[in-house]
């Protein structure tokens, strides 16, 4: 098999097994976690950190937003079996760069790498995240290329992979749909609130030797939790769903 071909399928694989990516990561951090300690040995700090942490998580998570609320059904979505696009999305993010929802997860992934202080744990996690996600990059471009021919080529000659083009910037031709938004990443915004308690947790337990609940991030799991539950309720009624 070509080198090609084989970059391809490797990439189709990855894509349907993307979901479980954080698993490997997060077995990495936890690793990290064994030399655990408070910056400056002060748990006001650690906060202070923990939330910076969790606003670099939470501005991947808006790119996703922005980009699932301005493109139409059939595009962008969270689909695992196969590759399909009903349409080439080119304007928006998409005007500025070719992949800018794995750059949402690029930060994502960056705001719980960095939960710990470890730059050798992010600089593995970003090394981990590229090599993965560069697979999927070319088998999804290479889909793309083969349904879509010249109009693919002409956006992918123009428009950078993953750093943004600013000055390339076209405003999105889809109206936003903020349902679209909430259907599709309700359970992308649980699971960063819940890894990062589940980080705050484990570290605790660490330093402390015991388990000691902080107030804030118990709030900050309920309303998770509760914005979670919700969506998910509303979504299997069908009322989620973009007029």
């Amino acid at each position: 098999m070509a080198l090609k071909e084989e970059l391809e399928k490797t990439g189709n694989w990855f894509f349907r097994w993307r979901s479980y990516l954080p698993l490997l990561l997060m077995g990495i951090i936890l690793v990290g976690l064994r030399d655990f300690d408070y910056p400056g040995h002060n748990h006001d700090w650690d906060l202070l950190w923990e939330k910076f942490c969790l606003l670099v998580s939470f501005f991947g998570l808006g790119i996703r937003v922005y980009v699932i609320s301005h493109t139409q059904e059939g595009t962008s979505g969270r689909n695992t079996r196969e590759q399909k696009a009903v349409s080439l999305n080119v304007t928006g993010l998409y005007s500025i760069l070719r992949h800018p929802l794995y750059l949402g997860n690029f930060f994502i992934w960056l705001g719980i790498s960095l939960f710990l202080r470890l730059w050798w744990l992010s600089l593995l996690c970003v090394l981990i995240f590229w090599l993965y996600y560069e697979r999927i990059m070319f088998a999804e471009e290479e889909f793309l290329r083969r349904k879509f021919g010249r109009e693919f080529e002409e956006w992918s000659n123009n428009t950078p992979c993953f750093i943004p083009r600013f000055n390339k910037w076209k405003r999105p031709n889809v109206s936003f749909s903020l349902r679209k938004a909430m259907k599709d990443e309700y359970s992308g915004f649980f699971a960063i609130i819940a890894s990062f308690t589940f980080l705050e947790v484990v570290s605790d337990i660490i330093i402390k030797g015991t388990l000691e609940l902080d107030w804030q991030w118990v709030l900050i799991f309920f309303i998770g939790l509760s914005t979670y539950l919700i969506l998910r309720t509303l979504k299997k009624k069908g009322l989620l769903i973009s007029p």
